[in-house]
C-alpha cells in the first residue's frame, strides 16, 4: 500500500549506484534548462519571472516521491501559462498582487479537483479527449501564444484583448518596429533551432540568455530600446495559502477545471511516450495523486499550475535520466540559483524570453499530422479545425471548454447512432458477415439477420429500432425470420431490454419470430430478468447465427 501511495519507496529499493552520476547530470541540465523557460513562461502568464521558477523547483520534489513516470519533468507549460495570463487578466483588475494569489488559488483548487479525482479513480478522463482535437487545439494555442510573443520580439508595445485584436494592433504598430531588438532576438530563435538540431537535449536556452545579459550589460546595446526582467527576489519562495477565497473571483473554478485537463492531458500523454520508449509503464490514477499534491504545494509556494510537458521531459530524458531522482538535483540546483545568482538575472532581455516561447511553442503546431488528417479523413480534419477556430474566436479558457463538451458531443453522437449491419452469409461457410461490404454473400431467403455493432442504450434504442424496421419493410412479405447476432453488443440497459421485448411483440403480429444469437453473459442476465426467454426460448452463448439459420430453414421445410 505504502509503494503505491508513495512510488519512490519501490523504485528507491532498486536503484543503482551507478545511475546515480547520469541522474546529476540531467538534473543540473533541466535546471539550466528550466530557469530560462520557466521565466518566459512566468511573463507568458503575466506573472513575475520567480513565479516560474518556483513551479520547477516545488513541483519537480513532490513529483519525485508520488509520480510513476521515471522520467518526466514538471513544471510550467506554455499552454496553462497563455490560460493563465489571458484569464486572470479579467479576474485581477490590473493589480499583480491579487493576479498573483488568484493563479495560486488556481493551483490549489486545481490540486483539490485532482485528489478528488483520484480518489473517485476517474483517471479514464483522459480518454474522452481525441488525439485529433488535440491537434487543433494545440495549433490554436501555438498561434495565439505567438501571437502574444511577436510584439516583444518587434520591440513594440502590442496589445489587444483577442487574436484578432492582437493582429490588429501589432500591424499598426509595425512601423514603430526597435530594429536592434528584432535583430537580437531573430538572431537568438536562430541560435536556439541549430543548437536543438546540433545538441538536444542540451540546455543552449542557458547559454544564449548568459551572453544576451552579459551584451546588455556591457555594451551599448543597454541603450537601445531593450526591456529588461528587471529584480527577481533572491531566496526560496515563502509559503503560505494564497489570501482569495474562491467565492471573491468569479470564474476561477472554471479556470482550474481547464488547467487540470490540460495538465493531466499533457503529463500523462508525455509519461506514456517516454515510458513506452523506455520500457516502462506509468499508472494514470496515481498521476492524478502526483499532479495533486505538486500543484497543492505549488500554490503554498506562490507559484500558478504545472505539468509534465513534453518538451521539458525530452531534456530530461535525452540528458540521461534514469529515475525520479534527477527532479531533486534540478529542485537542489534552481534553489541554489535563488539564494546565489538572481541578482545577475535583472538585465536579461525581455526578448529572449520571447524567443524561448516562439522556439518551444512549434512542437505544438504540428503541420505533418494536419495534412495527413486532411488527406486521410476530411472529417477528422474539419474537427481539428473547429478546436483551432474555438481557442482563436474565443479565447483558451472557452477553447478548452469547448474542446472537451465538442469531444462529448462526439462520443454521444457516435453511441446514438451505431452501425447496424445486415448480414449474408460468406459462400462455402458457416460465417456471415456485412451485405453492404461484401455484396457477394448469399442472403438468405426469408431470413434477415441483423448484428448490433454497439451496447444497446437509452439513447441508441430508437436508432437501431428505425434501422431495423427501414430494412424489414423494405424485404419482400415472406420474411418470416429475423435473427440478432448480439455478439458484438456487450452491454443492454432496461431501455435497450424493453426494445428488444417490444420487437419480439411487434414481429409476432406480423407473424416474424424473433431469435437472439451469441448474447454475452451480462446482456443473457438482462434478457432474462425481463423474461424474454419466456417468450423467445433459451438464451444461449453458444447458439451461433448458422444455427440459427438452419434451425430457421429446416422449420420452414417441415412447415
Amino acid at each position: 500500500m505504502i509503494s503505491k501511495l508513495l512510488p519512490i519507496t519501490g523504485w528507491i529499493k532498486e536503484y543503482k549506484s551507478k545511475d546515480l552520476k547520469s541522474d546529476f547530470v540531467a538534473g543540473v541540465t533541466l535546471a539550466a534548462y528550466g530557469i530560462p523557460v520557466s521565466l518566459a513562461y512566468a511573463t507568458l502568464a503575466g506573472l513575475p519571472p520567480q513565479f516560474g521558477i518556483y513551479g520547477y523547483l516545488l513541483g519537480g520534489i513532490f513529483y519525485a516521491f508520488l509520480g510513476t513516470s521515471k522520467r518526466l519533468a514538471i513544471g510550467p507549460t506554455s499552454a496553462i501559462s497563455l490560460l493563465i495570463g489571458t484569464t486572470i487578466a479579467t479576474m485581477a483588475n490590473g493589480d499583480v498582487q491579487r493576479w498573483s494569489e488568484i493563479a495560486s488559488l488556481t493551483a490549489l483548487v486545481f490540486a483539490v479537483m485532482a485528489i478528488i479525482a483520484y480518489i473517485l479513480k476517474l483517471s479514464g478522463i483522459i480518454n474522452f479527449i481525441s488525439e485529433t482535437v488535440l491537434v487543433g487545439f494545440k495549433a490554436g494555442v501555438a498561434i495565439t501564444i505567438g501571437m502574444t510573443q511577436l510584439p516583444k520580439l518587434f520591440g513594440v508595445e502590442g496589445g489587444g484583448n483577442n487574436f484578432l485584436e492582437r493582429i490588429m494592433v501589432l500591424f499598426r504598430q509595425i512601423p514603430d518596429l526597435n530594429s536592434t531588438v528584432f535583430i537580437f532576438g531573430i538572431v537568438a530563435i536562430i541560435l536556439l533551432i541549430i543548437g536543438e538540431k546540433l545538441a538536444p537535449g542540451r540546455p543552449i536556452a542557458i547559454l544564449i540568455v548568459v551572453l544576451s545579459i552579459a551584451l546588455v550589460s556591457t555594451t551599448s546595446l543597454k541603450y537601445s530600446g531593450f526591456k529588461t526582467v528587471g529584480v527577481i527576489p533572491t531566496g526560496l519562495p515563502e509559503f503560505h495559502m494564497p489570501s482569495v477565497m474562491i467565492r471573491d473571483v468569479d470564474g476561477v473554478l472554471l479556470l482550474a477545471m481547464a488547467c487540470f485537463l490540460l495538465s493531466y492531458i499533457e503529463s500523462v500523454s508525455a509519461g506514456r511516450t517516454l515510458a513506452q520508449k523506455n520500457g516502462y509503464v506509468i499508472d494514470p490514477r496515481q498521476e492524478l495523486l502526483a499532479l495533486g499534491i505538486a500543484n497543492a504545494a505549488v500554490a503554498f509556494g506562490q507559484g500558478y499550475p504545472v505539468a509534465g510537458g513534453l518538451s521539458q521531459s525530452a531534456v530530461n530524458d535525452t540528458a540521461g535520466a534514469k529515475s525520479p531522482l534527477s527532479l531533486l538535483f534540478c529542485s537542489v540546483t534552481i534553489a541554489v540559483c535563488l539564494l546565489f545568482l538572481t541578482g545577475h538575472l535583472q538585465n536579461l532581455p525581455t526578448v529572449i524570453l520571447a524567443s524561448i516561447v516562439l522556439v518551444a511553442i512549434r512542437g505544438l503546431f504540428d503541420l505533418k499530422e494536419m495534412k495527413y488528417l486532411y488527406k486521410r479523413d476530411k472529417q477528422e480534419f474539419c474537427v481539428a479545425m473547429i478546436a483551432l477556430l474555438g481557442v482563436l474566436i474565443w479565447g483558451i479558457l472557452t477553447g478548452v471548454l469547448l474542446v472537451a463538451m465538442f469531444t462529448l458531443l462526439l462520443l454521444l453522437k457516435a453511441a446514438s447512432k451505431p452501425n447496424v449491419a445486415f448480414l449474408g452469409r460468406v459462400p462455402g461457410t458457416k460465417l456471415y458477415t456485412d451485405l453492404e461490404r461484401h455484396p457477394d454473400n448469399e442472403k438468405i431467403e426469408n431470413i434477415l439477420i441483423v448484428r448490433i455493432e454497439s451496447s444497446i442504450y437509452y439513447f441508441n434504442a430508437e436508432y437501431i429500432k428505425e434501422k431495423i424496421w427501414e430494412k424489414i419493410y423494405s424485404e419482400p412479405h415472406s420474411l418470416k425470420t429475423v435473427i440478432l447476432d448480439l455478439n458484438s453488443s456487450p452491454r443492454v440497459d432496461i431501455a435497450g431490454t424493453r426494445f428488444l421485448k417490444n420487437l419480439f411483440f411487434d414481429l409476432d403480429t406480423k407473424n416474424i419470430t424473433l431469435k437472439i444469437a451469441e448474447a454475452r453473459s451480462e446482456v443473457r442476465d438482462r434478457l432474462r430478468a425481463e423474461n424474454l426467454e419466456f417468450f423467445m426460448g433459451h438464451i444461449s452463448r453458444s447458439v451461433s447465427v448458422d444455427d440459427l439459420v438452419v434451425r430457421a430453414s429446416e422449420s420452414e421445410i417441415k412447415s
